[in-house]
């Protein structure tokens, strides 16, 4: 089969960020909130979007990629991209459902987390409409992830200090034999 190359206007209009390598400390830090609602900011998050689809990921924030701001893209498989600036966890379930889970800054390992199986989230669109949004399942899942990473907290943090400590040996090693 021949194929025509790729489209060389698509290709110079991607930009795919550096994405931050786990144990960076800029991965532990709080985001600070968004305040402009700009064509900035609209760039930023197409950028993180072809960034967390080269990486490949399903969620990514700013500070993934080295800003410290509060800024969130999602896509699922099968969904429609979402974008979340300044995201707040209203409320969670007291059901919990576990998930395996894993960062686009420590590629390779994963573990599973149990996490409030249901949550509701406060946030803005990138025109800064304020929007609530009911999750479950998945989405519920990547959107704590992600509002943990805007607070500082890396995924890992959320396993026992064994399981943390087997994920970070078995990161290392990953990254020794590339």
């Amino acid at each position: 089969m021949i194929r025509s190359p790729p489209d060389a206007t698509l290709a110079a209009e991607m930009t795919i960020l550096p994405i931050v390598p786990y144990p960076d400390p800029r991965l532990h830090s709080a985001a600070a909130p968004v305040t402009a609602f700009d064509a900035a900011l609209a760039t930023l998050a197409a950028d993180l979007l072809d960034t967390m689809r080269a990486a490949p990921g399903i969620g990514i924030t700013a500070p993934h990629a080295g800003i410290g701001l509060r800024l969130v893209v999602i896509a699922l498989p099968d969904a429609q991209v979402r974008t979340y600036v300044n995201p707040e966890i209203e409320w969670a379930s007291p059901e919990t459902a576990r998930f395996e889970e894993g960062s686009v800054s420590m590629p390779g390992v994963s573990a599973d987390i149990d996490r409030p199986a249901r949550v509701r989230v406060r946030y803005h669109d990138l025109t800064g409409a304020a929007r609530v949004e009911d999750a479950d399942g998945l989405l519920a899942v990547c959107l704590q992830h992600e509002i943990d990473q805007l607070d500082g907290l890396f995924w890992t943090r959320r396993l026992s200090r064994l399981k943390r400590e087997r994920v970070v040996k078995r990161f290392e090693k990953l990254r020794r034999a590339a």
